[in-house]
């Protein structure tokens, strides 16, 4: 009898499906590298499940030449130290799957098909995550995908089967910052009224707001100022000459705040209206004198 073969995997495989029969029934040993393992290679799962069966007992799970798909579906297994997952059709990661195999220090993902920088998110979660491979995935493709890698998995020391080096983390770091200094640095960055109050005043361009302050201070200016007399006079003038009573009312009003009509000129107090009131009553004062 095989000397790695226990008494429980005795018996025919089931093929399809990961039941509980089936880990049962499948060989357990001590790996070369002193980690005690289940063997459920080559039978055709789809999904991982029903891996309570194993009640806790290995550090490591060997599921490669599978089908599987998706990396989840694990129970709470703190023991478990390594994932064999070669050889499938792993697409995506569960952001999740962290907190029920919390204590992984290996996994090995060669040869299945992860194709977005993205999708490798979830392996940030392994706090204590030491060596992984990707070879043959599409990811591996991608631009700066190593320190990327890098980058998310903070204790890593082995990455497809080469040594992260320090150089490399240093690069990782600044390329992809902690994400929540890139959120402040982000935070810091993205001020559009700054940015636009900063961009009008290179450009000498007024804001919004010495506009309106302009605006109030030549108002106060007007105000402060007054009609001259010659305005005044004119003022009175065209109420003397006024048709209707809406146009007396509205000159009486102009000579009572001070705000003469756009008919006046307010600076030189030469306005067209002006002009004319005086010359209509220099005769009158003509013949008073």
């Amino acid at each position: 009898m095989d000397q790695h073969r226990s008494a429980g995997s005795l018996g025919p495989r089931l093929a399809g499906r990961l039941t509980a029969e089936l880990i049962l029934r499948s060989r357990q040993y001590m790996s070369c590298i002193h980690l005690y393992e289940i063997d459920l290679r080559g039978n055709k799962i789809a999904a991982i499940e029903n891996l309570g069966a194993t009640e806790n007992q290995f550090d490591s799970i060997d599921l490669s030449d599978n089908a599987i798909v998706k990396l989840e579906g694990f129970p709470r297994l703190p023991r478990l130290k390594q994932l064999l997952l070669n050889n499938n059709r792993v697409t995506r990661i569960d952001k999740h799957v962290a907190d029920t195999v919390p204590n992984i220090e290996c996994i090995i993902l060669t040869n299945n098909r992860i194709n977005n920088l993205q999708d490798l998110d979830p392996l940030s979660a392994f706090s204590k995550l030491k060596m992984i491979s990707l070879t043959g995935n599409p990811v591996t493709t991608k631009p700066s995908y190593r320190l990327y890698v890098i980058s998310k998995c903070k204790s890593l020391k082995i990455l497809d089967f080469k040594k992260v080096k320090a150089q490399e983390r240093k690069e990782a770091e600044k390329l992809y910052p902690d994400d929540e200094a890139a959120a402040q640095a982000a935070a810091k960055t993205f001020e559009p009224d700054e940015d636009l109050h900063a961009a009008q005043t290179q450009a000498g361009v007024s804001t919004d707001a010495e506009m309106s302050e302009a605006s109030t201070a030549q108002a106060s200016k007007a105000a402060s100022k007054g009609p001259t007399p010659q305005q005044l006079i004119a003022v009175k003038a065209a109420i003397a000459n006024a048709a209707t009573l809406e146009e007396i009312q509205r000159l009486e009003a102009a000579l009572t705040t001070g705000q003469l009509p756009s008919e006046f000129d307010v600076e030189s107090g030469t306005g067209g209206a002006g002009n004319v009131a005086e010359e209509e009553l220099q005769p009158q004062a003509m013949q008073v004198g």
